[in-house]
């Protein structure tokens, strides 16, 4: 018996180095994974921070790769200037807000309804939902556009107004498109809803029922709030996507002047304020993308550990 319990013990001693290696191999292979795709991903953040308090001369210095060797916020405020920053950010602010809120609602009653309410074509109709996310905006943009330039609901506008109304130029296509559910990305919200909301167990509803509550009633009292996660998810993919898009805003704003377009007008802007030099204009416009990022850094800063949450929660990544 001792001989055998010798015989383990010297194979356990012998195992052990082997495990160790094997488990500092791939700690080090995870790690430089996860180093290697960071730094991938943050590169052109970096590069356009480190760019955008540079003077123009340290641009032509091949020693500074990182660290400007005169640091200046001059850039800044040129780029503030040509953007016209602060009016931008002040519409960028309400649409993207505006449009988030109004979507969180309509995407989750119609996710509900095809969670829970049984209706003839329900299935067709969800397909067809998840269909929006596959086509691209391009493919419908002079439709959409010839609506809202023309806008005449049933012909309630001539009727009343005597012609069509123009609505380009104004929110209401933001505001008509997010209480329909046909706004940026709705068909993905609408599928993370019903996902959710066909883990939410039925029991909670019919006891809801049995204590005389309606289906509105059940929704607005019991299932949504305990969708926080879900409910987060939306609000920030919503808000983030909106706050980027330079699609819809390009094609419903003319005049307005909303940050995710006022990049590609800094090009003119510093032309005529300033000098023409177009490393000193790609020096101004990288760092005008920096200001446009920049709410949304400071943004993730903050609810970073409720998103992360939110997103295991709702089982988007299964």
């Amino acid at each position: 018996m001792p001989s055998i319990i010798n015989a383990l013990r010297e194979r356990l001693e012998q195992k052990q180095p082997l495990e160790s290696l094997k488990h500092w191999s791939w700690m080090m292979l995870r790690t430089t994974l996860i180093t290697g795709l960071c730094f991938i991903i943050l590169y052109p953040i970096m590069m356009k921070l480190s760019i955008a308090f540079r003077v123009k001369d340290d641009l032509y210095d091949p020693s500074v790769l990182w660290l400007p060797r005169h640091f200046t916020l001059d850039n800044v405020k040129t780029a503030m200037e040509a953007m016209d920053y602060w009016t931008a950010f002040l519409n960028t602010t309400l649409i993207s807000a505006g449009t988030t809120l109004l979507q969180l609602v309509s995407c989750a009653l119609a996710a509900y309804a095809f969670a829970r309410l049984r209706f003839w074509g329900s299935g067709v109709l969800f397909m067809l939902v998840v269909f929006t996310i596959v086509v691209p905006p391009q493919t419908i943009m002079i439709p959409t556009y010839m609506t809202y330039r023309y806008f005449d609901f049933f012909g309630l506008g001539s009727l009343f107004a005597g012609g069509s109304m123009n609505l380009i130029d104004t929110p209401w296509p933001f505001i008509i498109s997010s209480m329909l559910a046909m706004g940026l990305k709705t068909g993905l919200y609408i599928y993370i809803f019903r996902q959710f909301f066909r883990a939410v167990p039925k029991e909670l509803e019919e006891a809801a029922y049995v204590d005389g509550y309606g289906i509105g009633k059940t929704f607005f009292r019991i299932i949504l709030p305990n969708a926080t996660p879900a409910l987060v998810t939306v609000l920030l993919f919503s808000f983030v996507w909106q706050w980027n898009d330079s699609y819809y805003v390009s094609l419903y704003f003319n005049k307005v002047k909303v940050l995710s377009t006022q990049v590609t007008s800094i090009a003119s802007g510093v032309t005529e304020a300033f000098e023409v030099d177009p490393v000193y204009i790609s020096l101004i416009m990288s760092t005008g993308a920096l200001l446009v990022l920049a709410p949304l850094i400071i943004m993730y800063i903050f609810v970073q550990r409720y998103f992360v949450e939110s997103v295991e929660r709702t089982g988007i990544v299964g």
